[in-house]
């Protein structure tokens, strides 16, 4: 019998191309093709630093503050322009690619029955109806304004808001109504494509997937749905970055120790791993009934196996072969012990270390410079050599 050759995955999905992507290629920021992601990270992230550095020369703050003043005591507003949203914009195509991927490997790799392919179809067309929902968006966009609109209330504090040496009115205000609401506007967004991939995923879940107890990389074949969390890297060390910005910055400007810091620090990477995970846990209930269902199955076929050699060589007894004894594709009474313990010892959900560590590591990151502010860089390498030897 002539193999089928194995596919390249199809990309079946895009988690992208949402409305925001449209404004912005309406807008001609975005090309009409594409993300040119890199190309409008620049613009964004300097569009956005420029105008208060500008300000802060033309008003003649800038020439009598100190570099303490300009970067340390203003650290966060500089990462949300310099750093987290051209990440947020450098993520979409590395997102649209593993996501799409994921999802389009589904079909290639029979794990979808062909009689199935058409409901498989239909949940991606619907998610499609989800991420282009203009009242899903139309909320997103009331939440940034609401919360925009009730920052005005509060007191403005240029230590934390704006700039002061940004001659005050103008630093504050663009800080409050165009950098952070473009931030938030897109972790929102960010937050929303998180939501939308576990609906995804739950609903080819909810399928009659052809998940194999044995199979060896212990998740019934599911393996290449642990790219997910990697999908979502930059997103997360964008979060993280934020954080550790404003703690940095109120070390610097309260003479505050990092130790003050450290149960919202565990905290936020707790919170980051919970979510960035969670589309992962859209399989848990398929593959619990699986490993329950190759326990009963495996456990058969290795007690007709096992048997038989027992009444063949220990018991001297004749043995009708059925078969079993002698499937080359079993083998030796080694193997069978090898498939039993793969079906039995499955994971009950898809996470294993590569997906923790694609959500782990950007989530610790940006603690290693908010700790050599306290704690200086040669002496935590030196450290962490020392227990690596």
């Amino acid at each position: 019998m002539k193999e089928r050759p194995v596919a390249a995955p199809e990309t079946t999905f895009s988690l992208l191309e949402d409305p925001l992507l449209r404004v912005q290629r309406a807008l001609r920021l975005a090309p009409r093709h594409g993300f040119g992601a890199v190309r409008r990270a620049l613009p964004y992230g300097l569009g956005l630093w420029i105008p208060l550095i500008v300000w802060a020369l033309a008003s003649g703050n800038l020439a009598a503050a100190t570099w303490r003043d300009v970067i340390l005591r203003h650290l966060e507003l500089h990462v949300r322009c310099l750093i987290a949203i051209p990440m947020l914009v450098i993520s979409e195509p590395l997102a649209n690619r593993i996501i799409g991927a994921i999802v389009g490997n589904f079909p290639t790799s029979d794990l979808i029955l062909p009689e199935e392919r058409a409901a498989f179809d239909a949940g991606i067309r619907r998610a499609e109806r989800w991420r282009d929902s203009l009242f899903v968006w139309g909320i997103i966009v009331g939440l940034v304004t609401l919360i925009t609109l009730l920052g005005t209330n509060q007191p403005i504090d240029p230590e934390t808001v704006g700039l002061d040496w940004g001659s005050g009115a103008f630093a504050v205000g663009w800080a409050r109504f165009v950098v952070r609401p473009l931030f938030l506007l897109m972790l929102l967004a960010w937050l929303w494509r998180l939501l939308l991939t576990w609906i995804v995923f739950r609903g080819i879940a909810r399928l009659d997937l052809q998940l194999v107890p044995s199979h060896p990389d212990r998740v019934g074949g599911l393996g290449f749905v642990q790219l997910q969390p990697a999908a979502f890297s930059l997103v997360v060390f964008t979060l993280s970055a934020v954080v550790c910005a404003a703690a940095g910055q109120q070390m610097v400007e309260h003479d505050l120790r990092l130790a003050q810091f450290q149960a919202p620090l565990i905290a936020l990477v707790a919170i980051l791993m919970a979510l960035f995970l969670a589309p992962l846990t859209a399989f848990g209930s398929k593959l619990r009934r699986t490993r329950l269902r190759g326990r009963f199955e495996y456990g058969t076929l290795s007690g007709r196996h096992v048997r038989g050699l027992h009444r063949r060589w220990v018991d001297g007894l004749e043995v009708k072969d059925d078969g079993v004894m002698q499937a080359p594709e079993i083998g030796p009474a080694a193997d069978v012990a090898t498939l039993y313990e793969l079906a039995t010892r499955m994971r009950p959900l898809p996470i294993g270390m590569p997906p923790l560590l694609a959500v782990l590591v950007p989530a610790l990151l940006p603690v290693l410079p908010v700790a050599t502010l306290e704690i200086p860089l040669k002496d935590i390498l030196s450290k962490v050599l020392g227990m690596l030897t």
